[in-house]
C-alpha cells in the first residue's frame, strides 16, 4: 500500500482515484473546485480544497511524506506546470503528470515531473491498434516497438503443440501465457496443445505479430 497525493480531480483524475482507492492505497485528494472533491471523497482517505500552485498550500500538505505525487490537471497547463515544479521543489520523491500534448511532456520532464502520462494519446493508439485488428483482443505496450498482445490462436495452429510450431524460432514471439475462461495460466511448455478455447498471451514486436498472425 502506498501513500499517494492526487492533484486534480477531472474526469481522468477522478478515475485514478477510483483505482487507486479498489488498489487499497491511501489517497490524499487535492483541488481548487470543492464540488470535484465532493465527486471523489468516497474513494479517498482525505481531501484538501486548494490551490496546488500556492507554495504555502503545498507545504501544509506534508509532501516528503507522498510516496507518489500525480499531477492531473486539465485545461490549465501552466498550473499543472507550476505544481509539478513546486512538488520536485518541496521533495517529492515521484512525481508522475499529465500532458495532453508533446510539447507539455518535455516542459513537464525539464521542471520537476519524473514520469508524464498522455492519456489521449495512449488511449487512441491502444483504440487503433485493438479494433482495426481481427485477431488482437488486448494490447500493453512495453516501449516504442514491443508489446504484450491477447490474440487469438490462428486456425492453422488448432490441435498443435508449441514445441510442434517452434514458435520462438520461427517468428521470434515468446509466448508468456495462455488464457481461458477469464484465467491466466503462465505455465506454457512444449507440450501445450493450442486450442480454440484459449487465446495467447504473447511478447513480441507489433510488425512481427501483425504478420504472423495476418492482422
Amino acid at each position: 500500500m502506498k501513500n499517494i497525493l492526487l492533484i486534480g480531480l477531472g474526469r481522468f483524475g477522478k478515475h485514478i482515484a477510483i483505482q487507486l482507492n479498489s488498489l487499497g492505497h491511501e489517497i490524499m485528494a487535492v483541488d481548487i473546485d470543492e464540488e470535484r472533491i465532493n465527486t471523489v471523497l468516497p474513494y479517498v482517505t482525505n481531501a484538501q480544497i486548494g490551490d496546488s500552485t500556492n507554495y504555502n498550500f503545498l507545504k501544509s500538505l506534508g509532501i516528503r511524506n507522498f510516496d507518489v505525487c500525480i499531477v492531473t490537471i486539465s485545461g490549465n497547463f501552466q498550473n499543472s506546470l507550476e505544481t509539478t515544479s513546486l512538488l520536485k521543489e518541496l521533495g517529492a520523491r515521484l512525481v508522475v503528470s499529465r500532458a495532453e500534448r508533446d510539447v507539455q511532456k518535455k516542459f513537464l520532464l525539464r521542471n520537476g515531473a519524473d514520469e508524464v502520462v498522455y492519456p489521449e494519446k495512449q488511449i487512441a493508439k491502444w483504440t487503433a491498434i485493438r479494433y482495426a485488428s481481427d485477431h488482437i483482443l488486448d494490447y500493453v505496450e512495453v516501449d516504442d516497438t514491443h508489446a504484450f498482445f491477447e490474440v487469438e490462436v490462428p486456425e492453422k495452429w488448432l490441435g498443435k503443440t508449441v514445441g510442434e510450431l517452434d514458435i520462438r524460432k520461427k517468428y521470434n514471439i515468446n509466448i508468456m501465457a495462455v488464457k481461458e475462461n477469464g484465467k491466466i495460466h503462465e505455465i506454457v511448455s512444449s507440450e501445450t496443445v493450442l486450442t480454440d478455447h484459449i487465446t495467447l498471451i504473447v511478447l513480441g514486436e507489433y510488425k512481427v505479430i501483425q504478420k504472423c498472425f495476418k492482422i
